[in-house]
């Protein structure tokens, strides 16, 4: 059967979740996220994010990201925070095309050019893959994360 990629639609939300979830489960992260947390960010007034899904008759992949912009590139580019490619799927070049479909997907939507994503630590199997496509480490950058409390107190809702 052959895999066919679309970018996700409303009506996906809870494959688009169960595909995430599983990439959780792999990576030993927690998942908190629902269905209608995604249908309510993804298909709001204002898109938080998008989502490209690997298919035949279930789910094999999906990458899901935002758009950023650079100053330092003067540009605009995609920030991919899920990859996920299904583990019989793996080797074949599905996680390329998601993001390939990705970028595309963001370039006509915002002009976007690059690609910047996050590797754990803990992931050399993802870490050899991005080397493979050509990616490289920021030198030079961490990054950080306010969590919601720290959001809570910049807001003043102490």
């Amino acid at each position: 059967m052959q895999v066919v990629l679309r970018v996700a639609e409303r009506r996906d939300a809870e494959r688009l979740n169960t595909a995430l979830r599983r990439l959780s489960n792999e990576l030993d992260d927690e998942h908190i996220a629902q269905a209608a947390d995604l249908e309510g960010v993804a298909w709001s007034d204002v898109p938080g994010f998008r989502a490209v899904l690997a298919e035949t008759d279930k789910v094999l992949g999906v990458a899901l990201y935002s758009p950023v912009f650079s100053t330092t590139r003067g540009s605009a580019g995609i920030f991919v925070s899920d990859l996920w490619a299904a583990p019989e799927e793996r080797g074949k070049r599905l996680g390329a095309r998601l993001l390939r479909a990705a970028l595309e997907d963001g370039g006509e939507l915002w002009g976007a050019n690059f690609i910047k994503l996050s590797v754990y630590d803990n992931s050399p199997n993802a870490r050899r893959f991005y080397d493979r496509l050509g990616f490289e480490p920021l030198q030079g950058q961490n990054e950080y994360i306010l969590n919601n409390a720290g959001c809570a107190a910049l807001r003043g809702e102490e």
